[in-house]
């Protein structure tokens, strides 16, 4: 018997390949799939062992990153700053080389989108991420050892603090922050690692390492 997508998240299911939930999405995945059909098309899952102490929260598949190779962040510019940063801080191992089949893996690390399906423009809709918003709260339910979320970008911050049940107006999004929320989660903010935002000089290698430094350093302590 099938489960209605709405209950996947219930159980701590990625989205399934055709989930049904935002009917843009859908369109944009059926065109993408006639478009390249040897492309991943589908919604990304996470990447990364659910053991892991640190969550990094991202906008959505980039339509030539992950919603080609399947892996977030994997094959488009944002990959290059996130993976390599990760790798200088010791939360990854191996390889970035903009592909699912590189050898590079996570240690103490896991990485998903707010909204698992890459939409037009690379922007989702309010309702988009609200309807993805479930899958976020099993992440986070179902990572038993988790301790700090890196939100990368407003909307991944918004959808971290509804994913937590807490006011979206008492924590505001600024780049550097980390806050500390009413379970204890360490909730650290920074622009998200885009191709504009590097390029306009907005989120600089060195302002997203001193982010990512100052996570490993209380996650060291907390050790």
């Amino acid at each position: 018997m099938s489960i209605p997508p709405e209950k996947e998240a219930e159980r701590g299911a990625e989205p399934g390949r055709d989930c049904p939930l935002c009917p843009r999405l859908v369109t944009y995945r059926g065109a993408n799939r006639d478009a390249e059909p040897a492309w991943f098309n589908a919604p990304v899952p996470g990447f990364g062992s659910r053991e892991a102490r640190l969550l990094v929260v991202g906008l959505a598949p980039g339509l030539r990153g992950a919603n080609r190779t399947g892996r977030p962040f994997t094959g488009d510019f944002a990959g290059v700053l996130l993976y390599e940063t990760l790798l200088r801080f010791g939360f990854a191992e191996g390889r970035y080389d903009a592909r699912a089949d590189d050898g590079l893996s996570l240690r103490d690390c896991r990485i998903v989108n707010a909204v698992r399906c890459a939409p037009p423009a690379n922007l989702p809709l309010p309702a988009e991420i609200n309807a993805c918003n479930p899958f976020l709260v099993a992440e986070l339910q179902n990572m038993m050892r988790l301790e700090a979320v890196l939100a990368l970008g407003v909307v991944a911050h918004t959808a971290v603090l509804k994913a937590c049940g807490v006011p979206v107006a008492r924590y505001r999004f600024r780049h550097g922050n980390l806050h500390t929320l009413p379970d204890g989660l360490l909730l650290a903010d920074s622009y998200h690692v885009s191709r504009y935002n590097t390029s306009t000089g907005r989120l600089t290698s060195g302002m997203f390492e001193t982010v990512v430094e100052a996570l490993a350093a209380r996650l060291a302590q907390a050790a």
